[in-house]
């Protein structure tokens, strides 16, 4: 494989142009001086500075409120003084549970009490400081203590419950065990318990990050039997943050909901366990045997269940308020002060937290530094800079959402962009985030140069793309100009800024080459980290190099680089989306109730493809997209207009420059609606939010697209004509952009 990647890198490398004499958003003469600042920052850049940091940062477990989580705190913020910041530690308490007791034990003729512990390993010097680290569970999980039958439940997604109702099995009043991966973890409980469960297991199975992938921990990278996934399962897609404080800030005497009026603690007992202590649990299991797709690595015949004997699940919580600490760090701008670009990656870890979350803090640090080092020689930013180090994203975004909910009027005036990272390894350049930004990180991608390779790494992605790709598709990659970036849904600190603000943003990254098992785990270290991450802290500096890159582009340029016509295009994509969505589910209703009235499903006829209750659904209505379509239509002539306008000119009087500036990086806010999204108001983003049952993954034009899944046609067609009004308000404030230059 590498050398099919390495000659695609050889072929994109002569037929894409990789010399950057003109950057979007600079006069040639600024950016000329841009690019020679780019050079000297590139030159500056260090590997060592990222260990050392690395070392003291991971050398204990820095999870919210441990002693270790104040002392980084307390570190970075010193360092970001010394480099010439005015930096302070913000502080919030926060509601932040940890394990009481745990107990999870199988009954019956062939007992099992689960370990519930991971081994330290000796080539791992961290992994034995038990008495510091948090036991594996899962946050916010509910205290409980039930006992009831098995039921396996592959991902424990909604489709799969699906699947189960097909077979003839009912999790109510059972515990159920579902495999990591497929879905975000909280979504497994919250289905589970929405059909009847009484408890959840999730378990990390071998064929997904253990020895089916390859050599465990610590021959290897990947997760040892013992091997345990820590993480929240607050329900995050209703909003993250400190679940007693929604939509303001957990300040030191602020009112708060009580516990059993929260709507985002789980409702039943959770647990996260080992493949050790799923096997005895899964070999209990009776029933069919599962679908191909549901079928994992371990050696045994996958059942659905239930299980013969019964399982016990007892789990009780500390309930506790802890504080938390955030490191926010200035450089004011000496042109536009008030315009703030703003950088953020976390710093707590579930134990000592390497590549999640230090990798990212690290290379952020060294953007810092250097940017500091700069201005001791004389470079002044145009705009003021925000460097952030945010405390308690594991657990449910909390320092970020915290601080983001404090400072809400003042950043919505200020805030150009909001740029995070979060973990980092080896491998590929990825971003996610506005489309308006598109061009903009395809600029950078191709200015920052590939450790391994040489090339630039918006063309070693080319050439990944290119080998990935099958038949049909390369001819069509091969001929694009720029690559694609991800449309953003969830999992960290980007939320607040981006879906409860409107505040443009990104989350930049590299990885696909530094797979392991290591997450969220007591293997998640210094040693496992420089082994089989990114030895020689490599793409630490290309991510140093690609968000610093960023920061100084967007803190200097003449005018903001937000390119509205790529995403308007982009929205319109989704659009169509939809309309094709909603006659592909016409179709298939239409003839799946045929096969219904035909008896097709009839248990007795056909017991193996049956549906244990077949009935007839609700016919696909017409939906009116009118207003949306001539809202869409509206939009595109101004964006092409004012795109047209700016690769034109970017030479105006200084009041219509800062009016055009101002319009552009305000302008994504009027795709808000204050009323929010349905039964999740906090998420007010009307083109990008987290799926209410996706968790992290992202659902485009939710309020519609959910709708139309739920099959609650009335909301569907309510919310077509809500982002159809935010579409004409976003218009609006392109129009203003348009009048700057007349």
């Amino acid at each position: 494989m590498r050398i099919y990647i390495l000659v695609a890198v050889l072929f994109l490398t002569i037929t894409h142009s990789i010399a950057q004499e003109n950057i979007t958003g600079f006069a040639s003469m600024n950016a000329a001086k841009q690019l020679e600042l780019e050079k000297q920052f590139d030159l500056m850049v260090s590997t060592s500075n990222q260990d050392t940091w690395m070392k003291f940062l991971t050398s204990r477990p820095h999870h919210v409120g441990s002693v270790q989580g104040k002392a980084n705190a307390e570190y970075m913020a010193n360092l970001f003084k010394q480099w010439g910041y005015d930096t302070e530690i913000a502080m919030y308490d926060v509601l932040f549970p940890s394990p009481k007791s745990r107990l999870l034990e199988l009954l019956g003729d062939k007992p099992y009490k689960a370990k519930l512990e991971e081994t330290a390993v000796k080539e791992d010097k961290t992994s034995g400081q038990k008495a510091e680290q948090l036991p594996s569970y899962n946050a916010y999980s509910a205290d409980g203590d039930v006992t009831a039958e098995l039921v396996f439940v592959n991902r424990g997604v909604p489709a799969d419950y699906e699947v189960l109702e097909r077979i003839g099995i009912d999790v109510k009043g059972k515990i159920v065990i579902a495999k990591y991966g497929g879905s975000w973890r909280g979504i497994k409980p919250k289905v589970a318990a929405e059909h009847g469960a009484i408890g959840c297991i999730i378990y990390s199975d071998p064929k997904d990050d253990g020895y089916v992938e390859g050599d465990v921990y610590p021959k290897g990278p990947f997760r040892p039997q013992q091997g345990v996934q820590r993480g929240s399962v607050m329900d995050m897609p209703v909003y993250p943050g400190d679940p007693t404080t929604p939509d303001y800030a957990s300040t030191k005497d602020v009112k708060r909901l009580a516990r059993e009026d929260v709507k985002t603690i789980m409702k039943i007992p959770v647990l996260p366990i080992s493949y050790e202590d799923a096997l005895p649990l899964l070999t209990s299991l009776s029933g069919e045997v599962v679908p191909d797709s549901w079928k994992g690595g371990l050696p045994i015949t996958y059942h659905v269940g239930p299980s013969v004997a019964k399982v016990r699940l007892a789990l009780k919580f500390n309930w506790d308020i802890k504080t938390l600490y955030n490191v926010i760090a200035k450089m004011k701008g000496e042109k536009y002060p008030d315009e703030w670009v703003i950088r953020g990656n976390h710093h707590d870890g579930w134990v000592n937290g390497a590549s999640d979350p230090i990798s990212g803090m690290v290379a952020e640090m060294e953007e810092a530094r250097i940017i500091g080092e700069l201005s001791k020689k004389g470079f002044k930013p145009q705009r003021t800079l925000v460097f952030c180090a945010w405390d308690g994203e594991e657990p449910s975004l909390l320092g970020s959402t915290e601080w983001v909910e404090d400072h809400a009027v003042e950043l919505k005036q200020k805030a150009v962009a909001y740029l995070n990272s979060d973990g980092n390894s080896r491998g590929y350049v990825g971003f996610g985030g506005s489309h308006a930004l598109e061009l903009f990180f395809n600029e950078v991608a191709r200015d920052v140069k590939d450790p391994e390779t040489g090339v630039s790494v918006a063309e070693r992605r080319y050439a990944k793309m290119l080998v990935d790709a099958d038949r049909g598709s390369v001819s069509k990659i091969i001929g694009q100009k720029n690559f694609k970036i991800e449309a953003l849904g969830s999992g960290s600190d980007f939320s607040p800024f981006f879906q409860h603000l409107g505040i443009p943003s990104a989350n930049i990254g590299y990885g696909g080459e530094g797979d392991g098992g290591e997450y969220h785990s007591i293997y998640d270290s210094y040693d496992h980290f420089i082994r089989f991450k990114d030895p020689g802290f490599q793409y630490g500096s290309a991510l140093a190099k690609t968000a610093g890159r960023s920061m100084l582009r967007l803190a200097n340029a003449d005018v903001l680089p937000f390119d509205y016509a790529t995403l308007v295009n982009t929205i319109a994509g989704y659009v169509a989306e939809l309309k094709a969505g909603i006659d592909q589910m016409r179709v298939e209703t239409n003839a799946e109730n045929k096969l219904i009235k035909e008896g097709f499903f009839d248990l007795a006829k056909d017991p193996q493809h049956s549906l244990a209750n077949p009935q007839i659904k609700e016919s696909v209505p017409f939906l009116d997209f009118s207003k949306l379509d001539n809202a869409m239509t509206q939009v595109e002539a101004t964006s092409t207009v004012l795109t047209s306008l700016l690769h034109q000119s970017l030479v105006l009087d200084p009041i219509k420059m800062q009016l055009l500036n101002s319009v552009l990086f305000h302008a994504e806010q009027q795709l808000l609606d204050e009323k929010g999204l349905p039964r999740r108001p906090w998420y007010k983003h009307m083109i990008y939010a987290p799926g209410f049952y996706t968790g992290y993954g992202v659902k485009t034009i939710p309020g519609v697209r959910e709708g139309i899944e739920q099959r609650n046609w009335k909301e569907a067609q309510g919310y077509i004509e809500v982002v159809a009004a935010s579409i004409l308000n976003f218009n609006q404030a392109l129009q203003k952009g348009v009048a700057a230059f007349k």
